[in-house]
């Protein structure tokens, strides 16, 4: 009887299992406040720059965000996946082709892509992946077909080169086709970068090639030849009709000079007669006697009295 006034005289036990419970649904609370935040929170995502939030629900695309900042999904059901909206560099894998005159080339591109219209994209091509597969074989097919209508050198000769016209063709083509079948992808520029011939026929090519500068160079050579000749024979006429000209005006101012000279003796000698005679006696011996000259004279000739010293 006592134990039993005991255990139900107990207040101090009764008040401890009252606050147990109370503070035990707090903690529940707490708990599931702090799950219910949690879902909320891993359930948020941030749409950045420079991308798009696919929002799917079992699968199938329901939503795409694609103004950046804070965005949601619906718990358990719904997933997010990225894809990129700034432009990327796809590298072509290398190709052979055939040239319109039968020459086989290796052709290495490149092609800079983005994804304008993420829901065709998904929808058609799948992934990344797959868009720059299906971009792979147009590149191809339309650089096959255009590089197949030009000859080697037209292609590889920068002279005779349309390779820039050639680049924008193939981005103008590629893209019809993108959009012909709806991937929502678009090229924004393909570039040959590289052309190589397969290498059986290097060493043909390159002798070929060769040839061909040798003749060039050739020909420039027998070019300027041709006009140093040219000009050589233009300045040697030049030369022969300055020196004719030349001549012809020395033989004028020498027939003016000698015709004054004459005037000039003639009207010095008019005025000394006997003085004109012994300058042309004096002339004459210049021209008659040397160390060799023998004359026969009679000894009372003029002459020989001048020769002789007499001048009475």
């Amino acid at each position: 009887m006592s134990d039993e006034k005991i255990l139900n005289f107990n207040p101090k036990g009764r008040g401890s299992d009252f606050n147990w419970r109370k503070y035990s649904k707090l903690g529940i609370l707490l708990v599931i406040i702090i799950v219910v935040a949690v879902i909320i929170f891993v359930n948020l995502f941030i749409v950045r720059e420079g991308e798009y939030k696919v929002v799917r629900q079992f699968g199938e695309v329901v939503r795409i965000d694609y103004t950046p900042g804070l965005s949601y999904k619906i718990p358990f059901i719904q997933s997010v996946t990225t894809l990129p909206k700034y432009q990327m560099k796809y590298d072509v894998s290398e190709a052979e082709i055939n040239t319109k005159d039968k020459k086989r080339m290796i052709i290495d591109n490149y092609a800079i892509w983005k994804i304008e219209d993420p829901k065709a994209m998904i929808a058609n091509a799948r992934t990344i992946e797959g868009a720059e597969a299906k971009i792979r074989d147009f590149i191809y097919s339309v650089t096959r077909t255009l590089l197949g209508q030009l000859n080697y050198d037209e292609i590889i000769n920068d002279e005779k080169s349309s390779r820039g016209s050639l680049n924008d063709q193939i981005t103008d083509r590629v893209n019809e086709l993108l959009e012909q079948d709806n991937y929502g992808v678009v090229v924004t520029d393909v570039r040959i970068k590289r052309t190589d011939l397969p290498t059986e026929n290097e060493a043909s090519v390159y002798t070929r090639m060769i040839s061909e500068r040798h003749s060039t160079a050739q020909e420039y050579l027998s070019q300027g030849d041709a006009q140093k000749n040219k000009m050589i024979a233009e300045t040697d006429r030049e030369v022969k009709e300055l020196l004719a000209k030349a001549e012809a005006e020395a033989e004028i101012i020498r027939a003016e000079g000698e015709a004054g000279a004459a005037k000039v003796y003639n009207d010095s000698f008019s005025k000394d007669p006997e003085f004109y005679s012994l300058y042309r006696t004096l002339e004459s011996y210049k021209k008659t006697i040397n160390g060799e000259t023998v004359i026969i004279l009679p000894s009372d000739s003029p002459y020989a009295r001048l020769l002789m010293g007499y001048t009475e």
